[in-house]
């Protein structure tokens, strides 16, 4: 996308492209994130802000990777800025503050009532002029006033209106004034681009003093995901833990187990690593089905080596298990691996979004079979110091 991007805008000077994947830029517009990256910059001076959040977007905008960016300045449309001469006021007989509440009751309306019953709540009623009244500043400086002592006269004698264009959208966030600074990751991972991005406004001179900032976006919303998923991983850790001691009442074997579902985790990272993906929430997901998988493989072997009878020579016994839970688990591992081979490979519409979790259970996936078939054995044998006991201590 990147040589469509710039074979575009060299050809068509002036044209603002934007390019994203289809899920996942509807995915963003669902979640009010459509960017991944998000610089909201804070400041109640707004000639300040303006300025900060320009010159932000400049810096960003010269990082690798970084595409389309946007300073947040979104103009609302033109203002009318109505001033009162008090001097003129004076002479009318009216103060500035009856003046300003007198003009904003013709243009803004005022509440009459609020007698009106719209169901359990009172609805107000607001005296308005006609809009054809107040349609063009012209208008405006033709609408009459009242005097303290009963004359009328014209809004033009005692004020006068400019024109300023281009009034920028005011942003609140958190009751504070705000300009989000956004942009789009093209041909990198979103972990690296924010360190460039923290480097870039870490720069001296880049905001002045008493302007600060904050990350929001889909750096935000991952970070706020990430801590949730290391929660669940580790219950779900915890649960696997409990679950086999309260199965096989015995400390060693459940720790043997459990190193042997945490050991196929490693592989996670490796599979990513080669593929080249990026730890995102989808891989977590994956790393997280993965300690259900590999320790459901797990009790299989164990519960065939209890099975087994306690007359069979300890180091056989393991062999023998082994041999006959091979063919199984060897299924059930090939058959999850085909599965997911499609989302792996990006097959189909929308398989992108999913492909990391496929490729970290495969990985998981692949190495849970020579896990649990050699080093499981090995590490049941090392749970006592005279082998013959081993299946007896299984069997409760």
């Amino acid at each position: 996308m990147t040589d469509v991007r710039q074979r575009v805008e060299g050809t068509v000077p002036g044209l603002e492209v934007e390019m994203a994947q289809l899920m996942e830029d509807l995915i963003g517009d669902l979640t009010a994130v459509p960017q991944p990256i998000e610089i909201k910059i804070f400041s109640d001076d707004e000639a300040v802000l303006t300025g900060s959040a320009s010159r932000v977007a400049d810096a960003i905008g010269k990082i690798s990777g970084i595409v389309e960016v946007k300073d947040g300045v979104r103009p609302a449309g033109d203002a009318l800025v109505i001033r009162v001469d008090q001097a003129k006021a004076g002479l009318e007989g009216v103060d500035a503050d009856t003046l300003t509440q007198s003009i904003e009751a013709l243009l803004a309306g005022s509440v009459a009532t609020s007698r009106v019953e719209r169901g359990p709540k009172l609805v107000g009623i607001r005296a308005w002029i006609p809009p054809g009244n107040r349609r063009t500043a012209e208008d405006i400086l033709k609408l009459r006033l009242r005097a303290p002592d009963g004359h009328f006269f014209p809004v033009g004698r005692v004020a006068t209106l400019q024109s300023v264009a281009g009034q920028p959208q005011i942003n609140r966030d958190d009751l504070k004034r705000m300009l989000a600074v956004t942009g789009r990751i093209s041909g990198r991972d979103l972990g690296s681009t924010i360190r460039d991005v923290r480097a870039v406004l870490a720069e001296p001179g880049m905001l002045p003093p008493g302007v600060y900032f904050e990350l929001g976006g889909t750096y935000a919303e991952q970070q706020k995901a990430f801590a949730g998923l290391i929660a669940v991983f580790a219950g779900a850790v915890a649960l696997v833990f409990l679950l086999l001691l309260a199965l096989y009442q015995n400390f060693r074997t459940a720790l043997a187990m459990l190193l042997t579902t945490l050991l196929a985790l490693s592989a996670v990272t490796i599979g990513l690593w080669i593929t080249g993906t990026e730890l995102n929430i989808s891989s977590m997901m994956g790393m997280t089905m993965i300690v259900g998988i590999a320790t459901e493989v797990a009790i299989f072997y164990v519960s065939e080596l209890i099975s087994l009878s306690t007359d069979v020579d300890p180091r056989e016994a393991l062999i023998q298990a082994g041999i006959n839970r091979m063919r199984p688990i060897a299924m059930t591992t090939v058959a999850a691996i085909l599965a997911l081979l499609p989302l792996a490979l990006g097959l189909g519409a929308g398989s992108a979004m999913q492909q990391p979790l496929a490729i970290a259970i495969i990985s998981g996936l692949v190495l849970q079979l020579p896990l649990v078939l050699l080093v499981l054995p090995v590490l049941l044998s090392l749970h006592s110091q005279e082998p013959g006991k081993i299946a007896a201590q299984l069997q409760g």
